[in-house]
């Protein structure tokens, strides 16, 4: 092996293990059922990403793959261009089936992390989502809409974490039947 390479592979694998991590301050939920979680989820808060600049409406949908992963589609609405915006992608565990910490991808082989750090574990009916940094955050809930006090708790509870909750873009979800 040339001197340079082997570098460029404990590179490349540092970057990719990276973007798989989690936060330090964070844990990912116990006692996760995955069965409970498929389904379709609404964005009601997220930090802003290129990949989502712009859109409103958002939703994701989970469901299995043959592979035992699962199938994740995106989707929002572009005001500015007047059309839906959707993506596929597939996530898989990392460890145990029961903890919240997945690994997902919309690009080909490259994986990015999906860390479930608060979950409704009565009725799966809101979550808090993290990536492998405080750069990424998202709140679901089953419904267009979350009452104020859950979305207060869980925007605290991120800003606890060390995420920058004054730069949160809460999506309209007017027309979600689309």
């Amino acid at each position: 092996m040339r001197p340079g390479r082997g570098i460029g592979l404990v590179l490349l694998c540092t970057m990719i293990s990276g973007c798989l991590g989690i936060p330090k301050n964070a844990t990912a939920v116990q006692d996760f059922e995955l069965e409970r979680y498929l389904g379709t989820w609404f964005e009601i808060a997220r930090l802003d990403h290129r990949f989502e600049r712009g859109l409103s409406r958002v939703q994701a949908q989970y469901s299995l793959r043959e592979d035992n992963g699962i199938r994740v589609i995106n989707r929002g609405f572009n005001v500015q261009k007047g059309q839906w915006s959707e993506a596929e992608g597939k996530a898989y565990f990392l460890g145990d089936s029961n903890i919240g910490r997945l690994k997902v991808s919309f690009f080909g082989p490259f994986y990015g992390a999906y860390n479930i750090v608060h979950l409704d574990h009565e009725d799966y009916r809101y979550a808090m989502v993290i990536g492998p940094d405080t750069r990424y955050l998202w709140i679901l809930a089953r419904e267009p809409h979350l009452e104020p006090t859950i979305l207060d708790r869980l925007v605290s509870e991120a800003e606890s974490l060390g995420f920058d909750v004054d730069e949160l873009i809460f999506p309209e979800h007017n027309g979600t039947d689309n």
